[in-house]
């Protein structure tokens, strides 16, 4: 639907920089939420009378906002610039890289997931419901049914391991605390697959995982925390004895 308020959200490009301010102002009416997920943005001639400016400007600044993942294009009769919404897996996918690239140490990384587990770990035991706390601890049992296989199929133990954490993150209802458990699983779920390729850390881990769930089920924060703590000491020792 396209907004009915583009008038009084927007005013006339400045000159010498036309279309660079044309799509930081159509940014901010997005960022400011005035302009709404899914919401069509005026048609382009619409745009070059609300911003007085040429046709060329108004096409230059949308394809800025397009390449940033702002919005989408659509075409035929119902076509038109869509504000684009973002899924919390795109919005990971640079930041994963940005770490990679940077060359962030597994001990930076380590101590920092920890950190974080250790605050969704108490907003999980005041803010989840039981239903989502029950689901986590049936599929920890799982998984441990699945860890104490004789050959554990690594792909799908990487699968429930990201389903455990999906579970365990979504209990804190903040979907930033998401946006950064997607980003570290898709920049270094390699440490955690690794924790796993080890016969005797496997079984300790796992074991771990359905004691983390059953304390806050039981809504135990202390030994919540020393379960969290436990799992990061033996990522600790393990990625140390692969050195």
């Amino acid at each position: 639907m396209e907004s009915t308020t583009s008038q009084s959200l927007f005013r006339p490009a400045q000159i010498g920089r036309a279309s660079e301010d044309v799509a930081v102002q159509i940014e901010a009416a997005i960022m400011s939420g005035q302009v709404r997920m899914g919401e069509r943005l005026p048609s382009e001639r619409n745009l070059q009378v609300l911003f007085s400016t040429s046709r060329g400007v108004i096409r230059e600044a949308l394809r800025a906002l397009k390449q940033k993942g702002l919005i989408e294009v659509r075409k035929g009769a119902h076509g038109g610039a869509f504000v684009k919404t973002l899924e919390v897996l795109n919005a990971s996918e640079p930041l994963a890289l940005f770490l990679k690239q940077q060359q962030v140490s597994y001990e930076n990384i380590i101590e920092f997931r920890e950190s974080m587990d250790r605050t969704i770990a108490l907003l999980a035991i005041s803010r989840g419901e039981e239903k989502d706390k029950h689901c986590l601890l049936e599929q920890t049992v799982a998984f441990e049914k699945l860890i104490n296989e004789p050959a554990p199929n690594m792909e799908t133990v990487a699968e429930m391991l990201g389903q455990l954490n999906l579970i365990f993150v979504k209990m804190t209802k903040n979907p930033v605390f998401e946006m950064i458990m997607r980003t570290i699983q898709i920049g270094f779920s390699s440490q955690d697959q690794t924790l796993y390729e080890h016969a005797v850390y496997r079984f300790e881990a796992a074991l771990n995982w359905r004691e983390t769930a059953r304390q806050i089920i039981a809504c135990e924060a202390l030994k919540t925390l020393s379960c969290i703590s436990y799992h990061y000491a033996l990522l600790q020792h393990c990625l140390a004895e692969k050195k």
